[in-house]
Order: structure tokens, then sequence, then C-alpha cells
């Protein structure tokens, strides 16, 4: 998929229906929002695991951190095509699905021609290798003789030392040329990688396949060269056969099927409508599978490095798509729970119970966090897992459907109080337990990522305001669960737990001269009082008691948090505030509709519209594709969003946020077991919405609304006649105001 967003039709290749702005009332929007500059300059082609990053000509340049990769190896580092020796001039991108596009370029002038005559196409497809079909078409009035090279090299380099520009100490690599191929490999112990790259009628030399051909006059020639990987010695299996229609590939068969299970929104807003299907398309690609278990679709981090199953990034995705794409929030609860901690290991931070920080599978584990393939270094992802089952239940999945989650479930909630709080104060806190592994545990987990006011950074262990938010709601969604599992004893003593945690938490981490809560406690149990974005975490997990609600949400929309776009990780008063730091004053999508969601679950419509309102905008100015972040400049400073340097794009929480946009915008909220479905009209910014489908457990439900008037309806269906009758509630703008 191309990463750089040139225009908004460019975009998403053919309109899809199923998230149309045509078919509505106009978009209430008109002021519009100037385009942020992308300063991009790389195509980014995504297939599960696999991940292809290339300059807009095509070529894969060993001097930039370009590249084939597979399994978290470089697999091809060079990859340039010449015609007679001279580089093809780029013409264009054509990026119909995630993991294919077309490279357009011509030829330099040929003898007796003012301009190029001799068009390139290479049409390439990612995925367990690459494929790339090459097209020269001859606009001459005479045959065209050409010389077609392409030099390629491999040097099975992690993509970490990728990543990071170091590649001094990469092994030499084995290299030979038969007949029309190249080989490549490397032997060391545990870690063997190869590839193999063939083409029919090419000649091989070191490094090189040459075709030397004839192209008609106004005809055309064409070929086909395949990259096969191997990993200990096996080849791995190509995605694109030659003698398959591409159609039929299992990348475009999976891509349907992805598309198909998600419902049909239709906005007249056009800005999301246009996010909803490029996200769509997005998180289809990000989608990877573990192989042993390949009926379960987990989510990937972001492209281009972070295509690996990351715990909290994947449970926080999960959480805002469940009520669109079940079967990847489940998919993602069953793998997690397979690779759930179950004994104490010191480097790679496993413990029973714990739910991991991210898996790797590069050729050198010594490069990675814990020095394991498995890392277990993240406060968070624990509590998440119970908050995400527990949600899973509150949307119609039934109790005995998640019973296989039970014994995965409890282990979390106790290592919750067993492990997660160190010290026996009722708060769960972090400590590494080797240099290997983070400093810092937390979403922020850059080094600096939690600081003081003054700017002094905090020491830990250190017991984050969001994580007890967190851990508040994963004890509620353990006693819900506990309770429909038929264990009312258990139950009853997690919503106590919950409520002593409330009680502690707002008596330990609240600041008066903020009117708002700490960022974290320290090592010392110092308030680290920094105004965060992490509060917003705390109300979309319910810990803030409703009496500090208000107070809290001004304060995450006050000037100095709030950048007209989204809201900023740290406030610009602060003294470690940097606009265009990872985590120190950037605003991350994510982060911000979290927070918009609290707003909303406590009452505070209007805070939620706002922060929606600038995150459409930032939107209109990224094309219809949220980056992982963006700088944190005030809008009244810069009217458009800035880029953040080496911001993945797509990146699956971000990815995520313009569906839980939409699900705020109706004021969509279930809870199955309580007989709980609520809608509510829309915020005049978003106009008028229609959601066919969305399943909620064995159910499927359909929402309509508008700024004066929304409806929920299920659709049952009747055995006797065979056609489906639906019943539904109902709200006005007035008694939305009146709840």
């Amino acid at each position: 998929m191309s990463v750089n967003v040139p225009r908004n039709d460019d975009l998403a290749g053919a309109p899809d229906a199923r998230f149309d702005a045509g078919s509505m009332p106009p978009d209430p929007r008109t002021d519009g929002v100037d385009r942020v500059l992308l300063v991009q300059s790389t195509v980014t082609l995504v297939e599960g695991s696999t991940f292809c990053v290339s300059g807009h000509d095509g070529d894969i340049d060993p001097l930039r951190p370009d590249g084939l990769f597979v399994q978290d190896t470089r697999v091809i580092s060079r990859w340039q095509l010449r015609l007679d020796g001279m580089p093809i001039e780029p013409l264009g991108v054509v990026a119909a699905e995630p993991y294919e596009s077309v490279f357009v370029g011509r030829s330099a002038p040929r003898a007796g021609h003012p301009e190029g005559t001799v068009i390139v196409e290479r049409h390439r497809m990612a995925g367990q290798g690459m494929r790339e079909d090459i097209r020269l078409r001859n606009y001459g009035v005479e045959p065209a003789g050409v010389d077609l090279t392409l030099t390629a090299d491999a040097d099975f380099a992690d993509l970490f030392l990728v990543k990071e520009h170091r590649l001094a100490h990469v092994p030499p690599v084995g290299h030979r040329h038969v007949g029309g191929d190249l080989v490549y490999w490397l032997d060391k112990p545990g870690a063997q990688r190869g590839i193999r790259i063939s083409a029919p009628g090419a000649v091989s030399s070191p490094h090189t396949l040459t075709f030397r051909v004839v192209v008609p006059a106004r005809g055309e020639w064409s070929t086909t060269v395949e990259a096969v990987p191997s990993a200990q010695g096996v080849d791995l299996e190509l995605l694109y056969p030659v003698d398959r229609p591409f159609a039929d590939t299992a990348p475009a068969q999976r891509m349907r099927d992805w598309r198909d299970e998600t419902p049909e929104a239709v906005t007249s807003n056009r800005v999301l409508a246009e996010a909803l299907r490029t996200s769509e398309r997005d998180l289809g690609a990000l989608r990877i599978q573990d192989p042993q278990h390949p009926e379960d679709d987990v989510v990937a981090a972001g492209a281009p490095w972070f295509m690996a199953l990351f715990g909290r990034d994947s449970l926080l995705t999960g959480w805002m798509m469940l009520p669109f794409a079940p079967r990847l929030t489940l998919g993602t609860l069953r793998t997690l729970a397979r690779l759930q901690g179950v004994r104490v290991n010191a480097r790679s931070e496993e413990q029973p119970g714990r739910i991991l920080h991210e898996v790797r599978l590069g050729a050198d584990l010594s490069l990675v966090l814990g020095g394991a393939s498995v890392y277990y270094g993240s406060i968070d992802s624990t509590p998440l897992f119970v908050m995400l089952v527990g949600r899973a239940l509150r949307w119609g999945i039934p109790a005995q459907d998640l019973a296989e989650f039970r014994p995965a479930v409890e282990m979390a909630l106790n290592w919750i109080i067993e492990f997660g709080d160190r010290d026996g104060d009722g708060f769960v806190e972090y400590l590494r337990s080797s240099d290997r592994g983070l400093l810092n545990q937390g979403w922020k987990d850059s080094a600096d990522g939690v600081t003081f006011h003054t700017g002094a950074r905090a020491h830990p262990p250190m017991a984050l305001a969001e994580v007890q938010g967190y851990s508040y709601g994963a004890m509620r969604a353990g006693a819900d669960l506990l309770r429909a599992w038929g264990d009312e004893a258990a139950a009853r003593t997690w919503d106590d737990r919950a409520e002593v945690l409330r009680t502690r938490f707002d008596e330990a981490f609240w600041m008066p001269a903020q009117n708002t809560y700490a960022l974290a406690l320290d090592a010392d149990k110092r308030q680290v009082d920094s105004v965060a974005s992490n509060v917003g975490h705390c109300l979309w997990s319910g810990i803030v008691p409703p009496h500090r609600a208000d107070a809290v949400i001004d304060r995450l929309i006050a000037p100095d948090m709030f950048t007209g776009f989204g809201i900023r990780t740290l406030s610009s008063l602060s003294g470690a505030y940097n606009p265009v730091s990872y985590h120190n004053g950037s605003v991350w999508p994510h982060d911000t509709v979290l927070a918009a969601a609290g707003m909303a679950a406590y009452g505070r419509r209007d805070a939620a519209a706002t922060v929606i309102s600038g995150l459409l905008d930032a939107l209109e100015a990224h094309g219809g594709r949220l980056p992982e972040l963006f700088c944190g400049f005030g809008r009244d400073d810069k009217p458009v969003p800035v880029s953040y340097p080496a911001s993945c794009s797509p990146q699956a929480w971000a990815a995520a946020t313009p569906f839980e946009m939409l699900r705020i915008a109706v004021g969509l909220e279930l809870d199955v077991p309580r007989g709980i479905a609520r809608v509510e009209p829309t915020p005049e910014i978003i106009g008028s919405v229609r959601i066919e489908g969305l399943p909620a457990g064995r159910a499927r439900l359909d929402v309509v609304a508008d700024p004066a008037h929304a409806e929920i309806v299920e659709q049952t269906r009747d055995e006797a006649s065979g056609t489906d009758s639906v019943r539904g509630v109902s709200s006005d703008r007035t008694a939305a105001h009146e709840r």
C-alpha cells in the first residue's frame, strides 16, 4: 500500500459503497482544512507480516532503510531496474490494494527521439516473498532493442539494525548465480535464511539478471520475476503463483472476506466516510496469523517497523473494532491467551498470568527486548486483556462462548494483585527486571516518557494513572465475567476490590492545584505532577468518580492540552514539553479518541464533539489516513497538523480510530446481559449516519442517526416465515439531553 497520500481520490482506488457519502445529505462541514505536506518519499506494501519499502520508482536502495522484510528480516536489500544502463524516470504509483502497487515509468530518450518512447510498468505483489510483473510498452514507430537489467542483493539484516542504520556488523552472505536464478543465503546456527530470485529467459551474472529483448513497434513485452525466501532450509509458499488468477490468490481472498465481514456504514460526512474506507483496508492489510492457528487473525501494530503482534496495541485496536469486527477481537484474545505467561523469567519478564508486550521473529534474537522472541515487559496488557473479554460479554458474545478464556482471565486478575502490585499498596507499578527490558512499561514507553512538571524524569517503580484505571476496569470486567460464569462470590470480591482501588486512586493521585490527576506515583510515592493525556484513559476506564469528571474533562480540552486537532500527550506548560517529541507533547489519535470516549461516557458529549471535530480536521489534512502520531503544535500556530518523522502509517490503533469516532458520534452503547442498547443523535459536524448489520453476539443491529433523532433496531429471524423482523429503541435530541 502506498504510504504517501497525495490526494483524497487516490487513496482507495474504486469507491467502496459500504462507506459512502454520496447518497446522504451534504456534508455539514463547509470550511475545509488545508492539506498537510506529507514528507514521505517511500512506498510501503503490506501483507501479513511481510512488507516491502521502496522508492516511488520501485527501486530498493541499499543506502536507505528500504527492503523486502519477511519474519522481521530483510531478505532483499537491493532491487534496482535499469533500461540500457539508465535509471527509469518515475511517472506515478497506482495502488489498488495494500499488498500491491504498479510503478509506472519511462525510459530515457532513445537515439533520434526527444522523449522516451518505452514505458515501464512494474506490478509488484508482496506476501511471504515478492512477485514483480514487468511490462515494457513501446510507443515508438520502430522496434526497440533494449537491455533490461535487475540488480538484486540480500543482507538478511535484522529489522532493528535496518531501522537504526546499524549495518556495520551484518555477517557475510553467500551468493551464486545459475541460469536465470540468483541465490543468496545466510547460514548461522539457529538462523538459516535464504532467497531465490528467478525469471524465465533471464541471463544471470553476479547479483544481476539481464533480459536482452526487442519490443515491437507499438507493441509490448513482459516477464515475471519471483523472489522466494526460505527459513531453516524450507522455502516459504509464494502467495501469488503465476498459474493462478490474481483475484484467486490468498491475499485477495482474505481481503474480500474481511470486507464482507465489516458492517455497512453510510455517513454524510465525507471526511469520515473516506477515513472508514481507508481504515478498513489498512486494518485488513495489517492482519497477521500464527501459522499453527491460521483460524485466528490478529493485527500487527503498524507498518513499516512494527509488523508484529504487540499486546497493548492489539488489545486497544480490538476494543475499538469489537462492534465492527468481533472475529478479529476474538482471534486477538485467543492468541494472547495461548502466549500468556506461565513462569517467572527475569530476562523476558515473563510472569504467571502476564500478557505479552511483543513477539518478534527475527534471525538475531539478541537484538530484541529481553533477548527472546516473546517479551512480556508491559504493565498494561494484562488488565487490558481482561477488560476486552468483559467488553465482548457486554457486546453480546454469550458467556458460554467466552468460557474458553476463563483460565486466562483468572490468571490475569491474579497477576494484577500478586505481581502487578509489587509492594502491597494497592497500586499496580512497574520496574524492569533487567537492563534488557523497557525502562518505562506503559504505552508512553520512551525513556523520557514520564516526567515531573519541572521536566525532570521520574524513576521506577512507577504507578501510572491510566494503569490504575485499566486495573479498575479489569476488576469490574472480571466481576461481570465471573458472575456470568456462575461464581457470584468471586464476582463480589472483585467488585469490592474495584471500589477500594477507585477510592485510593482518587486520594493518592488527585492534584487540587491542577484540578486533575497526577501522571503517576514515582518510586517514593510522590505525585508525578505533570498534566498529561493519561488521565483521558482514566475517564475511558471509568475509575474517575463522577464528581471529578467535569474538572478532568475541562482540563483535557484547555488550550495547553488541546491543539485543535487532538489532545497533547503532555501539557505545553510542562518543562519537558516538546511538540516534536514522541511522547512529550505530540498528538496520538488513539490517545485522543479514547479520551473522547471517556468524555462521552460521563455525559459530556459536548466535549467529545469538540475533540472529534479536531480529529476530523486532522483526518482531512492527512488525506483520510491518520498516522501513528503527529506533532503537537497548536492550531493557532500551525493551521495544519505537522507530520512527525518516522511515524508509522498505516498503524493499527490509528486505523481503528475512525471506527471509534463513528461509535462515539452515534452514542452507541451495548450491555446485552443488562438489557441495555443505546444510541444518541449525532453532533452537527457528523450529520447523518446509517450502519447496517452491526454484529452483537448472534444478532445483527442497524443504527440510523442524525442530529435530531437516533434509532437502533435488532434484526431477528422469523423461522416460520423465513423473513427478518426488527425491534428497536430510539431517541431524539430532547431525550438524549434528559439522560
